[in-house]
């Protein structure tokens, strides 16, 4: 099952900011930590339909809070005015705060976040 646990982390934001139903369908899989096969299945299927849903501004915004989180106590405050700054104006159509973040995770080298789906798929800005 870790092999599953580890691509499910690797997923985990960028399934939640295509689709927040999706996100909840697939913690309900990993509930109780008995994996199957069964649940493989459902998990990929999940995965690839999430991929077919377009970023929500809603959707976006939660998944972004989420990643900020490893920042809120570390960052600077002009970083955390960038922030904000940003995420009142988050266009999922001209994204400025996903590349702002991902920039944020390779200064600060959070490794959790280097292996999220999320963030390698981010551009970063110039």
């Amino acid at each position: 099952m870790t092999s599953w646990q580890s691509k499910w982390a690797e997923h985990k934001y960028w399934v939640m900011a295509h689709s927040q139903q999706h996100y909840n369908k697939i913690r309900e899989l990993f509930k109780y930590n008995q994996w199957t096969p069964d649940k493989a299945t459902q998990f990929e299927q999940l995965l690839q339909e999430a991929a077919q849903k377009e970023p929500t501004l809603q959707t976006l915004t939660t998944a972004y809070q989420h990643v900020w989180g490893y920042f809120k106590k570390i960052c600077t405050a002009e970083e955390k005015a960038a922030y904000l700054n940003k995420l009142a104006s988050l266009d999922p159509e001209h994204d400025e705060l996903g590349p702002f973040l991902k920039t944020m995770t390779l200064n600060y080298q959070v490794s959790y976040l280097l292996k999220s789906k999320l963030i390698r798929e981010l551009d970063c800005p110039h």
